[in-house]
C-alpha cells in the first residue's frame, strides 16, 4: 500500500474477529518493521510487550474499561520504555560506527540523560509514540486494521506483565481483522487552528 494511502485510510477499530490469527512471519514483520523506528541517540529504548497468552489478556482487559479489542483482536502490543537503556551497555549503539563517531556521541548520551529522570521518561514516550505508529501503519500496508489505546489501569497492567523497575508503559496497539468498521471521524480542527507560522501572536 501507498504510504501516503496508508496514513490517509489508517482509522482506530474498536471490533476484531477474535478467531483471526496471525501468522508468525507476519508478527516478526510487523516487529521488525517497528524496530525501524528513529530513537534519540540510537538508544532503542522501545520494548513490545507482545501479549499471546489468552488468560492474560483477559486479565488485562479487566483492567482496560472492558474495552473487546484486548482479547479480541490478533495481536495486541504493549510499548514499554525502558528509561535506563541510555546506559545499558550504550557502546553497542553505535557498534557499527567510526571511532572518531563513538568518542563524540557516547560521552554527549550521558551528559544528556545522566541525572535527568523526566527527560529519560519523556524521550521514552516520544521513541514508543513514534513505535507504535511506525506498527500501525505497517500493519495498515499489510492488510490489517489497529488500535491505539491508553485507557487502562497503568500500574495494575505493569503488575500483570511484571515491568521492571525502570521501565514505563507508554501504550497499547491492538491489531487485528475488523469485523465492523471504525466510526466514523469525529471532526477534523481545521488546519488554520493547529498549524502556527512561526509562533504565536
Amino acid at each position: 500500500m501507498n504510504t501516503l494511502k496508508a496514513i490517509a485510510d489508517r482509522r482506530s477499530v474498536k471490533h476484531y474477529n477474535p478467531e483471526h490469527r496471525m501468522s508468525e512471519d507476519e508478527t516478526e514483520k510487523l516487529l521488525s518493521l517497528a524496530m525501524l523506528a528513529p530513537t534519540a541517540f540510537n538508544i532503542q529504548n522501545w520494548r513490545f510487550v507482545v501479549v499471546r497468552d489468552q488468560a492474560l489478556r483477559e486479565q488485562i482487559r479487566a483492567v482496560a474499561w472492558d474495552q473487546a479489542q484486548v482479547t479480541d483482536a490478533s495481536l495486541l502490543v504493549i510499548l514499554c520504555a525502558d528509561l535506563k537503556s541510555w546506559e545499558k551497555k550504550p557502546e553497542c549503539y553505535w557498534a557499527n560506527a567510526d571511532q572518531p563517531v563513538q568518542d563524540f556521541i557516547l560521552p554527549a548520551l550521558d551528559a544528556y540523560y545522566r541525572g535527568r529522570e523526566q527527560v529519560q521518561r519523556d524521550e521514552g514516550m516520544r521513541s514508543c509514540g513514534i513505535a507504535a505508529q511506525t506498527l500501525m501503519l505497517a500493519a495498515k500496508a499489510m492488510g490489517y486494521e489497529s488500535c491505539p489505546m491508553d485507557g487502562f489501569d497503568y500500574d495494575a497492567v505493569g503488575e500483570l506483565i511484571n515491568l521492571p523497575a525502570d521501565h514505563a508503559i507508554a501504550m497499547f496497539v491492538a491489531i487485528g481483522k475488523p469485523i465492523k468498521e471504525a466510526w466514523p471521524r469525529g471532526g477534523q480542527l481545521p488546519m488554520a487552528d493547529v498549524v502556527i507560522e512561526n509562533r504565536w501572536e
